[in-house]
């Protein structure tokens, strides 16, 4: 009768396990309804963080899972610390709500490559383990570059074009170049790790993550892309470095496919269903409404079950 009564109360805590959906959003309200769609589940919390620039707030309903929308929205520019910000918002407020398994930090354009079962199945195997890519090669001149020196105009990387964003850009580089000349290096004594900023990690280390704040915010302003690093360097630097899942695979470690090209993040086509869903991971991006056709084939692939089992390589 123990023995029953243990694995009774194990199989209850597996099933109770709950997942946090954190999404950043600042366009694609239609992608952002079909992801909505396919995590919309009892087990599921999902928190949502829109750009302060969005006029329109987007009509949003779930079934299922609980959905919150930040009270706290963040003007968000690319490049700039305004993203760890954004992302800080969302960890706070899934957080304090209470216990999450997992944490699933993803933008308004990703999708899912597997169904909920699939995913919690996933999760509940490899628990404990944090998943978080970590990008390879010698990536000392790119990070020294980016975030050990002082970037001017921070909120601006993209206005480029007029006299103010000419003007912006010529004294961003001087100021570059006058840092180099000198010797200028900030945060010199801190070992930078990168990768993708979309990961899935677990409650004790969104804890770590909050705890160190304050140093976040600071070290990152006036650095460029600093989302692509702090994550990675706050896990390197800590002993969460030990529960990585993978160290070796960028996506395999995220589980998240990203579509690049020459550098450039691009879109997916109808073109990569079977790449994408043949894959072995859980999430990819970038989608958009102009493929509105593959977002509701993928959709319609990991909620159908005959369909799913037909190509099932999970």
């Amino acid at each position: 009768m123990k023995h029953y009564v243990l694995m009774c109360n194990f199989l209850q805590g597996a099933m109770d396990l709950r997942h946090a959906y954190l999404i950043i959003v600042h366009h694609e309200f239609n992608v952002l309804r079909f992801l909505i769609d396919t995590i919309d589940d009892s087990r599921n919390d999902i928190f949502i963080h829109l750009d302060k620039k969005v006029k329109q707030l987007p009509e949003l309903k779930t079934k299922h899972a609980n959905l919150y929308f930040t009270k706290t929205r963040i003007d968000v520019r690319w490049g700039d610390v305004s993203q760890i910000e954004a992302e800080y918002v969302l960890f706070e407020e899934a957080f304090k709500n209470g216990s999450y398994e997992y944490y699933h930090l993803l933008s308004g354009v990703d999708l899912p490559l597997r169904s909920q079962d699939d995913i919690h199945a996933f999760f509940r195997k490899h628990r404990g383990k944090e998943f978080i890519g970590f990008s390879k090669g010698n990536l000392d001149a790119h990070i020294d570059r980016k975030i050990n020196r002082y970037h001017l105009f921070s909120k601006h990387f993209k206005d480029s074009e007029g006299v103010r964003g000419i003007i912006r850009k010529s004294f961003r580089y001087l100021f570059l170049r006058l840092q180099y000349l000198a010797g200028v290096r900030r945060n010199s004594d801190v070992t930078y790790k990168k990768g993708t900023n979309w990961v899935s990690v677990t409650h004790s280390f969104i804890g770590y993550v909050l705890s160190q704040k304050h140093k976040v915010l600071k070290m990152y302003a006036y650095t460029f892309c600093g989302d692509e690093i702090f994550i990675q360097t706050i896990c390197w630097n800590s002993h969460f470095r030990n529960q990585i899942f993978d160290l070796d695979n960028v996506v395999r470690g995220s589980q998240r496919i990203i579509g690049w090209k020459n550098n450039k993040l691009v879109e997916w086509e109808k073109k990569d269903f079977d790449m994408l869903i043949q894959s072995e991971v859980l999430f990819a991006r970038k989608f958009s409404s102009k493929h509105i056709e593959l977002v509701k084939r993928i959709v319609s692939h990991i909620t159908n079950p005959e369909e799913r089992r037909q190509g099932e390589t999970f």
